[in-house]
């Protein structure tokens, strides 16, 4: 790989991460709107954001040659529909949190999302079992149990975001097919649904959001479809182009950031507990980072031999 492909790859992987870090603040300007709402909206506007996206990049004749495959094939459709599902609880808890005043939550949910994804591939894929595996988990979930007892109740706001984002890794590696003409099958699956809802809201409450708010609000909420996709396929071409273990380094970036958002920005509380349950849960992550480190140093040796 070259020099350059590699820098640009870090910048294009860094920029998706940034985004992610600081998209609360575009959700917080729709705290008005129910978090339901905004996930209706997110879905059906990132569906047809990436459809222009596609017809722009001249790749529509491969989204439809995927499609066609897809609804043909049943385990590879029963996967598409999983992940859609997973992403879109995922997009909901996360708005819901950060609407909520609960964006250190979030954060934590997000640091947490690695170690989730390592339980996942040993029980589900039968992956090895490492020592460093065994230790990363028991630091994560002794920080996971301090923050329970701390709020009297489990933080299933965190969990539930590394679990239906972890799951939702767990279900994208079942479908074959490029990341930009994924998520527009995932959007496309899902996206009936949330017109649907767009229906029931209108019969049930006779107004939602997007006809009757502001112009500021209506335009927040279809440029819901843009702010969920560019990090998106960001992340898609920048990935691609290096390491898995800078992969790992950078994905702390958006958590770090939604983390001081929330504690400098919006004044969420972070007390003593919480700093010792995080300092935990980072020791696990450094655990996990170190190593991943050490494997791609091993495999670069072996490679350059």
């Amino acid at each position: 790989m070259r020099g350059s492909d590699e820098q640009a790859g870090l910048i294009y992987t860094a920029s998706a991460y940034l985004l992610w870090g600081i998209l609360p603040l575009y959700w917080k300007l729709l705290e008005h709107v129910p978090a339901d709402e905004i996930l209706a909206n997110r879905i059906f506007w990132s569906f047809w954001f990436m459809l222009a996206y596609l017809l722009v990049t001249k790749r529509f004749v491969k989204y439809k040659q995927a499609q066609q495959k897809m609804f043909q094939n049943k385990r590879q459709f029963f996967a598409l529909l999983t992940a859609s599902l997973l992403i879109s609880a995922n997009w909901f808890i996360y708005i819901y949190a950060v609407n909520t005043e609960q964006m250190v939550q979030a954060s934590l949910g997000y640091y947490i999302n690695p170690l989730v994804s390592i339980f996942l591939g040993i029980v589900v894929l039968k992956e090895k079992l490492k020592k460093m595996h065994i230790a990363s988990l028991l630091l994560a979930c002794t920080g996971v149990i301090i923050l329970t007892i701390s709020y009297g109740r489990i933080p299933w706001i965190a969990l539930g975001l590394a679990v239906s984002f972890g799951l939702y890794g767990l279900a994208k590696k079942l479908i074959k097919v490029e990341a930009a003409v994924g998520l527009t099958l995932e959007t496309l699956t899902i996206s009936p649904l949330a017109f649907l809802y767009f229906v029931y809201l209108w019969y049930s409450s006779g107004s939602i959001e997007l006809i009757h708010g502001s112009f500021f609000s209506i335009g927040l909420l279809i440029g819901a479809g843009a702010v969920t996709a560019v990090p998106l396929l960001l992340f898609g071409k920048g990935a691609q182009a290096i390491p898995l273990f800078l992969v790992g380094f950078l994905q702390y970036i958006a958590p770090t950031i939604t983390l001081l958002l929330g504690v400098l920005l919006y004044n969420e509380s972070f007390g003593q507990i919480d700093l010792l349950a995080f300092c935990f849960i980072w020791a696990a992550l450094v655990m996990v980072s170190v190593n991943g480190l050490r494997v791609h140093a091993t495999r670069h040796r072996k490679i350059s031999a």
